[in-house]
């Protein structure tokens, strides 16, 4: 097994920040990550993590958050995808 995290980022247009982190914390996934956190960050911009536990080479078939409302982002959303190496301090 291999703990993959699925890191999602958008900026909200103007003011639109709070509307934004509710549209991210709306969204369902075709299933339940392990853990599913949102932050919040200076210019209304939205991070939502997500881990899973996954058997090797399953990662891509991860489900992610859609792009928002074209009216209710500044850019296309930024996604990353880490597979952990090491674990500590848990």
């Amino acid at each position: 097994m291999s703990t993959v995290a699925l890191m999602w980022e958008a900026r909200a247009a103007d003011g639109r920040g709070n509307e934004l982190l509710e549209w991210a914390r709306s969204q369902v996934l075709e299933r339940e990550p392990v853990r599913r956190e949102l932050l919040r960050a200076a210019q209304d911009r939205v991070l939502v993590v997500t881990w899973w536990e996954e058997a090797e080479g399953v990662a891509a078939q991860l489900p992610e958050l859609p792009e928002p409302a074209p009216d209710l982002i500044t850019r296309p959303v930024h996604r990353w995808r880490f597979e952990s190496v090491e674990t500590s301090g848990t």
